[in-house]
């Protein structure tokens, strides 16, 4: 069963896990200004858009707890359904577009095991171009009750780190968070053959909330 988060923790915002190198300098930068800014109109003029900065970040990097929906396939990403294209082997790839503003943490799509996770050097072009496919990019296999699913997070022109939370033969729950993009970026997913996608192009999509699969 997905784990659902209590009536409490509803709504409840933390920060995602693996935002740290980018964060802390960040709202350091914008302490010390600060503080500084009380005592001279320099590090006033200093002040105004490191704070804007850190509080950027800090919205970037924002968590929520969600109440996760049920499913046999859920979607892994907050975003935009940017295609929905037949494959050759009889899959079909729901591809999801993620701004700057969007929550950067995925989850995963359906419970199961972890069989592999695998990183892929590649390019920095933005991720709603089709060339992104040879970006940098996260290959995730989970072995599920509907057989090996297949999730690719694909890093941006911005979005240049892709931090998994979770290792090969890990046992995860459906909408479970699993790994975080680093700003805008993209996450696909492989349905099986004879799952008919439920979403459309340009729907939005909320990570561990919206339902991939159709009845």
């Amino acid at each position: 069963m997905p784990h659902s988060p209590s009536s409490a923790q509803r709504g409840r915002v933390r920060l995602a896990r693996g935002a740290s190198p980018w964060l802390l300098p960040t709202v350091a930068t914008a302490a010390v200004s600060l503080t500084r800014a009380r005592r001279s109109g320099r590090w006033a003029a200093v002040a105004v858009p490191t704070t804007a900065l850190a509080a950027g970040m800090l919205w970037f990097f924002r968590d929520p707890e969600r109440e996760i929906a049920h499913g046999r396939v859920i979607c892994p990403a907050d975003g935009v359904v940017q295609s929905i294209m037949p494959w050759k082997d009889g899959r079909t790839r729901v591809a999801i577009f993620m701004s700057p503003l969007n929550v950067h943490v995925n989850r995963a799509p359906l419970a199961g095991t972890v069989t592999s996770v695998e990183h892929i050097p590649g390019g920095f072009v933005p991720a709603f171009n089709k060339e992104s496919e040879n970006n940098e990019r996260v290959v995730w296999h989970f072995d599920t009750e509907l057989g090996d699913i297949e999730m690719v997070q694909i890093a941006g022109a911005v979005a240049r780190r892709i931090v998994p939370y979770v290792t090969q033969g890990t046992k995860v729950e459906q909408g479970e968070r699993i790994g975080l993009i680093r700003f805008g970026s993209r996450v696909d997913v492989y349905l099986p053959e004879g799952i008919e996608p439920a979403v459309e192009v340009g729907q939005t999509t909320q990570a561990g909330v919206t339902r991939l699969d159709r009845d």
